[in-house]
């Protein structure tokens, strides 16, 4: 272990709804994490987090940044912030990745939407990477620019995060609205839970320049899953309004790889055994 490794800490770049969870972990491990943060210091101080003020948006306020034993990365998009998406994955990265002094390891958080497969088959590591939709582009030119200045970082691509209160399409299942789009398509899910296990496996046993799916690996057709959280919020019958999504994604993202070579063995193997403790975890 390099003196870095023991001296600096595990940094987050993104301490949201993941982060945190893995910030937690870490800190059980005996590990100093820090994290960047707009204007959330005393919430994070009050977790152990040692805040660091700044903005992936803003170069200047990055020059706070510290060395680091790993980095992860997990920055999204938040719609109420008023920027575009493409500003905050592609310009907010390059950003960091200028800025940022020395690390061990960079750890990236990136999504399965980079894919643009619509048969509904399987999708490994090695399919692929032809998004139909803006926001996978803009997913997908965020992981190139990564892979073009740090070659070793190791991505995770993530499916469909749940977990206590993020349970997905809620308000629309609580007023019985139909829900949009074609029932029968598939959704790959992961509980939040086991994506910070898997960002920590990823760290002990992750390759350079690899690449690996974080998913629960049961995909579920959305009238499946949105019927069965409709049961569990006592809510009126899951609706459906069929319309046609033309060349919309659709398909299975496969995680053995992950299983196989970071030994990550998810808690919650299908939604349902992870939405149930979801919903009972949840603020209703």
């Amino acid at each position: 272990m390099s003196p870095l490794e023991v001296t600096a800490p595990h940094l987050i770049l993104g301490c949201g709804y993941l982060g945190r969870r893995v910030a937690r972990l870490w800190r059980g491990a005996g590990h100093r994490v820090a994290a960047l943060t707009r204007g959330n210091a005393d919430a994070l101080r009050a977790s152990g987090i040692e805040p660091i003020g700044g903005d992936v948006l803003e170069p200047g306020s990055l020059r706070a940044l510290p060395g680091a034993a790993t980095v992860l990365y997990a920055v999204g998009w938040d719609r109420a912030a008023g920027r575009p998406m493409r500003d905050v994955y592609v310009s907010g990265l390059a950003n960091v990745l200028a800025a940022l002094p020395t690390c061990a390891r960079f750890l990236y958080v990136s999504s399965t939407s980079v894919y643009g497969q619509s048969d509904g088959g399987w999708v490994t590591e090695a399919s692929a990477t032809e998004p139909t939709e803006e926001s996978g582009r803009i997913v997908l030119e965020a992981e190139q620019l990564l892979r073009a200045h740090r070659p070793d970082a190791i991505v995770l691509r993530f499916a469909g995060l749940y977990g206590p209160d993020r349970l997905l399409r809620k308000q629309p299942i609580l007023r019985g609205e139909p829900l949009v789009g074609d029932a029968d398509k598939w959704l790959n899910l992961v509980h939040v839970a086991d994506g910070a296990a898997a960002v920590l496996c990823a760290e002990a046993r992750g390759v350079p320049s690899e690449t690996y799916h974080i998913a629960d690996g049961t995909p579920v057709p959305r009238r499946d899953f949105y019927t069965r959280l409709a049961e569990l919020l006592h809510a009126p019958e899951a609706k459906f309004d069929h319309r046609a999504e033309p060349g919309a994604p659709n398909r299975r993202i496969d995680s053995s790889k992950a299983r196989a070579a970071l030994g990550w063995v998810p808690e919650f193997a299908s939604y349902r055994d992870g939405l149930p403790v979801a919903v009972r975890e949840s603020v209703l």
